[in-house]
């Protein structure tokens, strides 16, 4: 395809489908990711991740479905709006089971299979994407399927992902029940402006033809993405490919500032105003040092100055500042120091004014020459 050859490239970096293979483990995903594993290891029930819209939650949902399944027993609910039964059947659907008499209820079905399971020492786990969506009907089927226990340990553990309508959802009153069962929360976050830069150069990297290694985005395209997509991932690769777009149309084989000015001016909707936006966890990190680094200098000048002798307030004699050393002139003859000056004269009741133009020093003598 010519547009992928201008760039050097082998397959579109900047696709909207969530792609585990182009997953960038920043230092909060991976913070995140470890944490489920402990959660659901721990056998803990419920987990919730929320975040905003486009900041890699289902991306996130993937990278531990494909981690869990190598060894665990998984079942994945996308969007649901069902009442309880339909939950519970979509439930015993995703692990396969099926009813060991025809008129075995679900219910019955599903703890038999999550018993068998935990007798093997595997996991079961039923993440849910979108969970936003459950309503009160979902958050009532979820909370009575995570009842499923033995005396030790839960035999059903539950991920839910949502958007931040999820947590007002769960802060109705009558949804408190399962909201106390929630072990583990987790928020997703934008990137900084260093992620978001560090982002597009990973996936570009990744979607690269072997052996083409020169920079496609300029820093300071990276910069003006960075900025106006706030940091969150859907946007950046909305930015990113309209860039590499407009870039492709004009001939340019980089990306440059004005290209992405162009895809901006496009997508209007989708960009902050601000372009200080997405600075959030930069510039916290350089607050903090330098609320630390002052702290530190102001405890050791502290520390200084009570280790310190007092020091007088003039601490040198007049003669020693007003008369210059031989060396500080070599060409110029020495100067002898000022006559003493006189005792001060006893005062008289209107003593009269010093004219301004009298010297307040004895007069030097001019310099001659070295003798």
């Amino acid at each position: 395809m010519p547009y992928l050859a201008h760039f050097g490239l082998k397959e579109h970096p900047f696709t909207l489908t969530p792609n585990i293979d182009f997953y960038y483990p920043t230092q909060e995903t991976a913070n995140i990711v470890a944490s489920l594993d402990f959660a659901l290891h721990r056998e803990s029930g419920i987990v919730k991740v929320v975040g905003e819209v486009g900041t890699g939650k289902t991306l996130l949902c993937r990278l531990l479905m494909h981690k869990l399944e190598e060894n665990e027993r998984v079942a994945y609910i996308n969007a649901p709006q069902a009442d309880v039964q339909t939950i519970v059947r979509m439930v015993c659907h995703e692990f396969g089971v099926a009813p060991g008499q025809p008129d075995e209820p679900p219910y019955a079905a599903l703890n038999r299979f999550l018993v068998d399971t935990h007798a093997e020492g595997k996991l079961a786990v039923v993440v849910v994407d979108e969970a936003q969506h459950l309503g009160r009907e979902g958050l009532e089927a979820i909370r009575l399927i995570s009842n499923l226990e033995t005396e030790r340990s839960k035999l059903l553990q539950i991920v839910l992902f949502g958007q931040t309508e999820l947590d007002e959802l769960l802060n109705d009153p009558s949804v408190r029940q399962i909201n106390q069962r929630i072990v583990f929360s987790f928020n997703t976050k934008p990137l900084s402006v260093g992620e978001a830069k560090r982002y597009i150069m990973h996936r570009i990297q990744i979607s690269r033809q072997p052996g083409i290694t020169y920079d496609v985005y300029s820093e300071a395209a990276l910069e003006l993405i960075a900025r106006r997509s706030g940091g969150t991932p859907r946007v950046v690769n909305i930015l990113a490919d309209k860039s590499l777009v407009v870039a492709f149309s004009g001939g340019s084989p980089t990306v440059q500032k004005a290209h992405v000015q162009a895809a901006i001016d496009d997508t209007s909707n989708l960009v902050t105003k601000s372009p200080m936006f997405g600075w959030r966890a930069d510039w916290r990190g350089a607050i903090a040092a330098g609320v630390a680094a002052t702290a530190l200098a102001a405890g050791g000048a502290y520390l200084l100055m009570s280790r310190s002798p007092s020091v007088p307030a003039n601490p040198l004699p007049p003669s020693t500042v007003a008369v210059p050393t031989p060396d500080a002139v070599p060409s110029v003859a020495p100067v002898p120091p000022p006559a003493e000056a006189p005792p001060p004269a006893e005062p008289s009741p209107s003593p009269p004014p010093a004219p301004r133009a009298e010297p307040l020093s004895a007069p030097r003598p001019p310099a001659g020459p070295v003798q």
